[in-house]
């Protein structure tokens, strides 16, 4: 009879793995990680990066269009170029580097015992070297995210090769000089399927449109200008993917047009001949990791519950960037993750727990909910009255709508009326009074609601 040992973790073997102290540990070397890591190095703790790839840069080593850093550095660059500005920034530090090393796990601990520590939290990663663990008081998580698949949006019809994500064929053609196909169809309307719609065509494969499911564009409006118009690529709204043809390869899709309940109708299907389907059909924040640590997600962003610090409902830990919440511009995950990364140094430098208790407004806890076509708020919990950015996006686009600012049955603020996108990330200022009137109300909600208004 076979014999199978217990999966459980041996104990000596444990004891055995190295240990390394650090005052902060991000987790991912992307855009956002390299940010946060050098914001809390700035504030002078002890940072170390662990990134599962060979080298540091994310998603954006493979994003050679230009378009990043006209806010950040007031110039436009390519991806890789603006994460080669960072790249330089942490190698000329003394922050610690783990390339190359997944983490498996994060464990939290108590402090030492007596002396009011905050809870020591453990990274587990795999490293060419071996197990590792690392000490923090303090851990970012900047795992950024992943893709959708065909899997996920359930297209019927056969399995053949030629089904790819658009992120995957943009890493093929940029980074392993591979050609997916020569005749494709582009499902999905977001902005790495609208620039990899001109990648195509500037490789020479024939793109044969692009099919939206919404009655909108999903991506920003000037690469709809730059990607699809000057490039003379159709974009069907309200049309989808309802099959794939083919038995080894692509051969076809069937495009349907859908109603107003986004359902396929039957007798608009049409075949469009390709040996090549991209999916950009939207993004899923990488949390596996912050679950298993107990972190608390937000079932609409789908990313961490998490304060004005961007602390999560973990105390210690923090979260920034497409792991957050999906964002539209690296200049943005950027100046979210500097926050993050400066939050995090604060709390390991200063006591973690005991200082968070003695700040000013510590008594504060506010929950943020979205409202109207507000499709979600960010942060989701306010724990202190001071000025506080909000971030959120709406459901769908608004020729005329205004921002207001709810507590019970009173309205605290009003913003101006103006067109909102879905494809645009908005921030709203919330100021302290504001947030100290609902305090001063007794309500434990305030409400984000972004209202149509209608034109005389």
């Amino acid at each position: 009879m076979a014999k199978f040992k217990s999966s459980a973790i041996d104990c000596s073997v444990v004891e055995a793995v190295q240990t390394q102290a650090f005052d902060v540990v991000v987790i991912g070397g992307g855009p956002a990680g390299m940010a946060a890591a050098l914001a809390a190095h700035k504030a002078g703790a002890r940072v170390a990066i662990v990134e599962r790839e060979q080298h540091l840069g994310g998603i954006l080593r493979q994003c050679i269009h230009p378009g990043f850093g006209l806010s950040h550095f007031k110039q436009e660059l390519t991806g890789p170029e603006y994460a080669q500005r960072f790249i330089d920034q942490v190698r000329a530090t003394d922050i610690a580097l783990f390339l190359d090393s997944m983490v498996i796990g994060i464990n939290s601990g108590e402090g030492a015992p007596g002396k009011g520590e905050s809870t020591l939290h453990t990274v587990t990663l795999m490293s060419p070297d071996g197990m590792l663990q690392l000490t923090a008081r303090a851990v970012v998580l900047a795992m950024g995210c992943r893709e959708r698949t065909r899997s996920e949006i359930k297209i019927p019809g056969s399995r053949p090769a030629g089904v790819f994500t658009a992120g995957l064929a943009q890493r093929y053609i940029n980074i392993e000089n591979l050609k997916p196909g020569s005749r494709a169809v582009i499902l999905g309307s977001g902005d790495i399927g609208l620039i990899m719609a001109r990648r195509c065509a500037l490789e020479g494969i024939s793109v044969e449109g692009v099919y939206e499911l919404m009655p909108y564009a999903n991506g920003l409006r000037r690469n709809v200008k730059n990607c699809l118009d000057d490039f003379g690529i159709p974009l069907h709204l309200s049309t989808t993917v309802t099959r794939v043809i083919g038995h080894d390869r692509v051969e076809a899709v069937e495009v349907s047009q859908v109603d107003d309940h986004l359902a396929p109708i039957p007798g608009t299907e049409r075949i469009v001949p390709c040996d090549t389907l991209l999916l950009s059909v939207g993004l899923i924040p990488e949390n596996e990791l912050s679950v298993a640590a107990g972190v608390e997600l937000d079932p609409r962003t789908r990313g961490a519950v998490v304060d004005q610090s961007l602390q999560t409902g973990v105390p210690g830990i923090f979260a920034c960037g497409n792991v957050l919440h999906v964002h539209d511009l690296a200049d943005n995950v950027t100046r979210e993750s500097e926050r993050a990364g400066a939050a995090a140094a604060a709390y390991a430098l200063g006591g973690g727990a005991d200082a968070e208790a003695g700040a000013p407004g510590a008594g504060c806890q506010l929950t943020v909910s979205p409202a109207g076509i507000a499709g979600y708020a960010l942060p989701g919990r306010i724990t202190a009255a001071a000025l506080t950015k909000l971030n959120f996006r709406v459901r769908r686009p608004a020729d005329a709508a205004r921002v207001r600012i709810l507590a019970g049955d009173e309205e605290l603020f009003a913003g101006k009326v103006r067109p909102f996108k879905p494809s645009v990330m908005e921030s709203f200022p919330l100021p302290a009074k504001v947030i100290q009137r609902a305090l001063d109300l007794g309500v434990n909600e305030i409400v984000l609601s972004v209202d149509p208004v209608e034109e005389a």
